[in-house]
């Protein structure tokens, strides 16, 4: 197992952008994240290895945002909670100059839909593990991707 500094180095930016995507909320984002590798350090030796570090550590924090919503009496269900392989298309919207372009035409997708591939192009993420964090099947997560893409495209905001 990664020593766990390494692994907050790794992943708390991602975590923490991930969180803000959903909620636009900084402050938020930020105790979200550390809640996140507080509860990854006390459950280290209970994970199995069984998927990547990074979508345990996803799914961690989606639960501790859905914990603090169901807390303030927000109706959320955790499924409502926000954000092709054509890798051609993944490498020309990390680039930085094109991320608010990206950032603008996901708001124009579903709730679901933008999450996937908000988590398939900035969290470069597989299909199963996008599923496993979203509670889907790796098939739900790569045909919601390739709908998604397909709107944008239709909308031209690709």
């Amino acid at each position: 197992m990664e020593d766990i500094e390494e692994i907050y180095k790794q992943y708390a930016n991602l975590i923490k952008k991930y969180i803000f995507f959903i909620t636009k909320n900084e402050d938020l984002s930020e105790e979200i994240m550390q809640e996140t590798f507080v509860v990854a350090i006390k459950q280290i030796n209970n994970f199995r290895g069984e998927c990547e570090i990074s979508t345990w550590l996803y799914s961690i924090a989606k639960k501790i945002l859905y914990k603090k919503l169901r807390k303030e009496n927000k109706n959320v269900s955790i499924d409502e909670i926000e954000v092709s392989d054509d890798k051609n298309l993944e490498e020309d919207y990390i680039k930085k100059d094109d991320k608010l372009k990206l950032y603008y035409a996901l708001q124009q997708l579903d709730v679901k839909t933008r999450e996937v591939v908000y988590l398939r192009l900035t969290g470069d993420l597989s299909f199963k593990e996008i599923g496993n964090i979203l509670n889907k099947t790796e098939s739900w997560a790569r045909t919601t991707f390739f709908r998604g893409k397909q709107k944008l495209i239709e909308k031209n905001l690709l």
